[in-house]
Order: C-alpha cells, then structure tokens, then sequence
C-alpha cells in the first residue's frame, strides 16, 4: 500500500491579473484635495495611472497624496487656482515634467454659492462662479490638449458637469448656467480635437454626498432627501460612483466615445 501523501500543486500557472483600466498613463486631476477629486485620484491610482492631483489647498492634496502612495500608487500634487490661467498651465507643465507626457485629465474642480433665485445672486458670486466652474475648465482643456499633443499624441479629457445643467436649475442658476457652459466646451472641444484621436466627454453627476451638497443639506434641512425622492435609485451617490464613470470614459474601453455628456445620476434626468 502506498502512503505517499499527495501535496497540491504549487506551480501550476495562475490567471494573470488584469491590467489596471488605466495602466500605463499619466492623469492629472484638479480639484483632487477632497471630493469627487480625491476619489477619482485614488481611483485613477489604483487602476495602473500616475497621477498628478491639482487644487488649492495644499495640506489636503497633501494628505491624498500620501495616502495613494501608501497603497502602492504613483501619485505627485501642484497648488493650483483654476481661476489663474499661468496656475493651470503650470500644474500641467508639471505633469509632464515630472512623467514625461499627459494622457488624460479630469477637469472636475467646481465652486459654489448659496442657493437661492437668480435676482438673488449677488454679481461678486456669479464672477466667482464663472470663473472656476467655466473659465477653469476651458483654460485647463487648452493647456491639456497641448500638452497631449507635444507628448502621449493621442488622449482624453473628461469635465465635470452636472444633472443640474440639463434642465433649468432655480435653486442654483448661476451654477448650472456654467456648467450647462462647460457641456457646450465639451462637445466643441471633441469635435475640433477628435481628428487628432484627442476624446472629450463629460460627467453629469447627480445628487453626490461631496462636502459641498452636505454644507447644502446643512443650510437647508431635507435637501438631499427630496432629491433623492426623485431619484429613481432614491439614494446619492458616493464620490467613488462618479470617479468610476470618469474612470471608464478617460480608458480605452471607451475608444469610441466622444462628445458625450454622461449623466450618473440614478436615474434623476429620467424620472
């Protein structure tokens, strides 16, 4: 009788992983400090891209900083004002400068001010408005576009717009009169780039539980509840849900999408 004891193999060939969605690029990302911004950064990270986060605040593009290099991820950070066109174009010089090319960007800084009807929006905060939620992303896709061009050749760039800019927005006109802004740049962009295999596209997201709706919810209790009552999915979304869309939209997978305005927003813009 033999007692020799079977073992299990130990070398057998294993299925090899499958590459990160963004293997092999270089991403920068504004806004990157908190938000839908941090996540899309640790997302981007953790799919196989070097990133570079942007914003203005630099203890926090700090922190996530840290924190994608602590799982592993490539990541660098430049104090950026969306506002400030030699800002921008220096956060983007830095990418370069320090991988060597650009791939994709998400442009997904934004501000807001206080909700309320348009003859309520003092002329100060909608200057403000203009300036990083429209003014930003169009000074950021001229930079990006250039340096896509001078380096990786071939990209993409996705904005963040908003569900709000897909219909009228009395509660924030100001805001989704930029963002509406920021869907026409989007799709001018793909049309005028698309011959040079350089995509553009937008997010729209919906209700999201970012520090900006949650100050939202705090100035006026139940906001986000009677948003999420029209929301099909009736719940928000998590940062990392509208990162994940972003995510899709900057990789191959999406080859062939182009002047596109993505609504994520369980549902909002059908109901």
């Amino acid at each position: 009788m033999d007692n020799t004891r079977m073992t299990p193999m130990t070398d057998a060939p294993s299925t090899p992983a499958a590459p990160g969605l963004l293997a092999g690029k270089v991403a920068l990302i504004t806004g990157a400090g908190r938000g839908i911004g941090a996540a899309a950064a640790r997302l981007f990270a953790r799919e196989g891209a070097r990133v570079l986060l942007a914003a203005r605040t630099e203890a926090q593009l700090k922190a996530v900083t840290e924190e994608i290099r602590a799982a592993g991820g490539t990541a660098e950070y430049a104090v950026c004002d969306l506002a400030d066109g030699a800002s921008v174009r220096a956060a983007v010089d830095r990418a370069v400068e320090l991988y060597g090319r650009l791939d994709v960007a998400f442009n997904n800084a934004a501000t807001s001010v206080p909700p309320g009807p348009m003859d309520q929006v003092t002329e100060s905060d909608f200057d403000h408005v203009y300036a990083v939620n429209l003014k930003g992303p169009w000074l950021a896709m001229a930079a990006e576009v250039a340096a896509i061009r001078a380096t990786a050749g071939t990209g993409a760039i996705v904005n963040n717009s908003s569900v709000g800019s897909l219909r009228g927005n009395p509660a924030l006109p100001a805001y989704g009169a930029m963002k509406r802004g920021v869907n026409s740049l989007t799709e001018s962009a793909a049309a005028t780039y698309g011959p040079e295999g350089i995509r553009v596209n937008a997010v729209a997201p919906g209700t999201t539980l970012t520090e900006m709706v949650r100050a939202w919810d705090e100035r006026s209790p139940g906001v986000v509840d009677q948003l999420n009552a029209h929301t099909p999915l009736r719940r928000a979304a998590e940062p990392d849900e509208i990162a994940q869309a972003a995510a899709w939209l900057l990789s191959d997978r999406a080859s062939y999408v182009t002047g596109a305005v993505l609504p994520v927003d369980g549902g909002m813009q059908a109901a």
